[in-house]
């Protein structure tokens, strides 16, 4: 198979990005070539004619993905200049030179920070305030030499003097464990590959790490000893179940190491005190169809987060000593309407993390008696999250809020005196908040279920102004969802999204079932059997929001990624004529092919997502949806389609087989964009400066489909 050959038959797509006439020797929309596999599926055959682009060792997809690029480059070359002016404008909302909030854990403050010029942040620590500072990771040294670099797991031992920290320098989200001795500055041999999760046990000797399989699952735990062998590490636990993905990590409390497993609707928790780590483990409860927990631990008790009684969860505590179900109290009963996301268990207080009407809320309780506390938010749409509550005897409760509005904020919330104090808020010069409005409004779906939609905009242009709403639309918008996996769609500020905002356009997320905004039932009313939901919710929004006249059909730009570019696929597919330019980022849009390949990572734990392909009525079911099987001959709105060659979550193939078939059947003359991040994976490049390059192309595509390019 000859190179050039990808690249026969090549036609020329006319856009309206692109120059008037391509000049001599410019690159055209390549066309690959079909090779023509027969799939069959329930007795039926299928043609797939670009699965051949999957063998990424064949040198001629490497050279369709780059004249894919090379095409992208062309068309977008007349936007350059705006691309430079929008990386400047994001750049100047960043305060380059910045660190974060210390915690502190071990006797000793622990943060990170950042220095102009360099891509990635610098791990610190330091005896007190005021102290001499110690650099613990500086990620700018390990990317020397590197296209990618990203730190996945990270654990001090409990003597503060060493750091599991596991790196992946492909993008692959393949980490490789290594210890540094943080008194001497030595990394020690012992090193482990494939590694996804770590705990210390209470020696400050031993690790417990998860490995993870061919399939890219984290299927076994083993105890290794610093200094010895890699290779003779015991094998603690191996789960055979391939729907379930296992994971380790310390208790809070510091008191026991767990030992979890999970898939999409079931888990089950394992324990062993932190201080023998030879002991045996034990099972809290057995795993049971359909029954999820998690378990925290204060004072040989076990607190219980569970959906035994109701989708919704409650909270139950057993003894340590007696974990079962029939040693269980209940202390926060299932309810309807509140979702409890999470609990939080400190020596003196505990923290339920409760979600209802689509908004997170705190409910702070002390154990020497008192009424619960509710930690309360400003405005009528945000995000608010624990961060860094790393101390088991902690006075306070440590949080970070944020909307569309509020630059990430981290708070401490005095339990005894029951305020909130502000720490810091992240600076974001040539920034006045008051200039911009957030709201929140419901669109009623076809079925007549009411859909959160999270909107801001820029409603003056100085503080004297008067002031825009949604009414005086239509604007250029861009409005996004994603949908999956439970979920909740994130409401945070994004200095990147400033130049939009700053040109005119709205930015809106719509909060489609298949998320988990509102609890459990959210979740499931739009995955498996009911995955249509999701398109249809934010088709319902999007038609709501062009009749209310906040956009209109030519000037609506929508996008998602990996599940969202599963929706984005379905609803270009279900409603190509409402929509004026599409973004797809790594998208998930063969579903078929995927989830019939059980070698693929994530295949076989998404069937409790999304289906099984063996089985008839759910196959039948992701055919009637599945983007790349269910695109047409007809016309289609403009598509910028964004991939990664080392993605280990939405293979590069998929987008790329999207875009091939769509360029034989799209029949207007919008532009049809692939663009691969050749070092990049699931989230793009890894430096801060590269991802800002790539969300100003994004912003610039985005904003000329607009028609407010400039």
């Amino acid at each position: 198979m000859k190179i050039a050959t990808v690249l026969a038959g090549l036609s020329v797509v006319a856009s309206s990005l692109a120059p008037a006439s391509q000049p001599a020797g410019a690159p055209r929309p390549p066309v690959a070539r079909q090779i023509p596999k027969v799939v069959t599926w329930h007795g039926e055959s299928f043609s797939d004619p670009y699965f051949w682009l999957r063998d990424r060792a064949n040198p001629e997809v490497m050279a369709y993905l780059e004249a894919e690029n090379a095409w992208t480059e062309a068309v977008m070359k007349p936007t350059e200049a705006l691309q430079k002016a929008l990386y400047d404008e994001m750049l100047s909302h960043i305060k380059e030179t910045d660190l974060t909030v210390p915690y502190r854990l071990g006797g000793w403050l622990w943060y990170s920070r950042t220095e102009t010029g360099k891509p990635y942040p610098i791990y610190c620590r330091k005896r007190a305030s005021e102290g001499p500072e110690q650099v613990v990771l500086d990620v700018n040294e390990l990317a020397k030499g590197e296209k990618f670099m990203a730190v996945g797991p990270y654990a001090v031992s409990d003597d503060a003097n060493l750091l599991a920290y596991a790196t992946d320098n492909t993008g692959f989200r393949q980490y490789t464990l290594r210890v540094k001795n943080l008194l001497t500055g030595d990394t020690l041999s012992d090193t482990v590959q494939k590694t996804t999760s770590v705990a210390w046990a209470a020696d400050n000797r031993t690790l417990f790490y998860a490995v993870e399989d061919a399939a890219k699952r984290p299927y076994r735990l083993y105890r290794h000893r610093l200094g010895e062998d890699v290779a003779k590490d015991t094998l603690v636990y191996e789960e055979k179940d391939e729907r379930f993905r296992i994971f380790t990590a310390r208790s809070r409390s510091r008191a026991y190491v767990w030992l979890g497993s999970g898939s999409h609707t079931s888990s089950e928790t394992r324990f062993l005190p932190a201080g023998t780590p030879d002991a045996a483990w034990t099972v809290v409860t057995p795993r049971e169809k359909d029954h999820e927990y998690a378990v925290d631990e204060r004072d040989g008790v076990f607190w219980i987060r569970t959906n035994s009684g109701g989708r919704n969860y409650r909270l139950v505590t057993a003894p340590a000593s007696a974990p079962g179900r029939e040693s269980w109290t209940e202390v926060l009963p299932v309810r309807p309407n509140v979702m409890l996301e999470d609990v939080l268990l400190f020596k003196r207080f505990w923290v339920a993390v409760e979600r209802q009407d689509a908004l997170v809320g705190f409910r702070v309780t002390r154990f020497d008696g008192g009424r619960p506390a509710t930690v309360g938010f400003p405005e009528p749409v945000y995000s608010a999250s624990p961060l860094d509550n790393r101390e088991f005897d902690a006075a306070a409760f440590r949080y970070r809020y944020q909307s569309f509005v509020t630059p990430s904020s981290v708070f401490d919330y005095d339990v005894a005196a029951g305020t909130s104090t502000l720490l810091k808020e992240v600076e974001v010069p040539r920034y006045d908040r008051t200039l911009y409005r957030s709201e929140r409004i419901w669109v009623a779906a076809r079925d007549g279920t009411k859909v959160p939609v999270s909107v801001v905009w820029k409603a003056k242009a100085s503080k004297d102004a008067p002031a825009k709403t949604l009414a005086d639309g239509p604007f250029p918008m861009l409005l996004s969802g994603y949908g999956a996996y439970g979920a909740p769609g994130f409401v945070g500020f994004s200095a990147t999204r400033l130049p939009l905002l700053d040109r005119g356009a709205v930015v809106a997320l719509a909060h489609v079932r298949g998320g988990g905004d509102l609890g459990k039932a959210w979740h499931d009313a739009g995955r498996m059997m009911n995955k249509k939901n999701t398109f249809t919710d934010f088709i319902d929004v999007a038609e709501a929001l062009v009749a209310r006249k906040a956009t209109a059909k030519d000037r609506l730009v929508v996008t998602g990624g990996s599940a969202g570019g599963l929706l984005m696929g379905a609803v270009t597919n279900m409603r190509p004529d409402l929509f004026r330019a599409v973004v797809s980022h790594v998208p998930f849009v063969d579903v078929l092919n995927t989830m019939s390949d059980e070698t693929l990572p994530l295949t076989v734990g998404e069937f409790e997502e999304w289906g099984n392909p063996k089985v008839r009525s759910e196959f039948d079911y992701m055919r009637s949806y599945c983007p790349y099987t269910n695109l047409k001959t007809g016309a289609y709105p403009a598509l910028l389609v964004k991939t990664s060659f080392n993605d280990s979550q939405v293979m590069y193939w998929e987008p790329a087989k999207y875009v091939a078939r769509l360029r034989t059947l799209k029949t207007n003359e919008t532009p049809l964009l692939l663009k691969t991040n050749m070092a990049g994976g699931h989230g793009g490049s890894s430096g801060r400066y590269d991802a800002l390059r790539e969300q100003a192309f994004d912003a610039a595509f985005v904003l000329t489909q607009m028609g407010v390019g400039r």
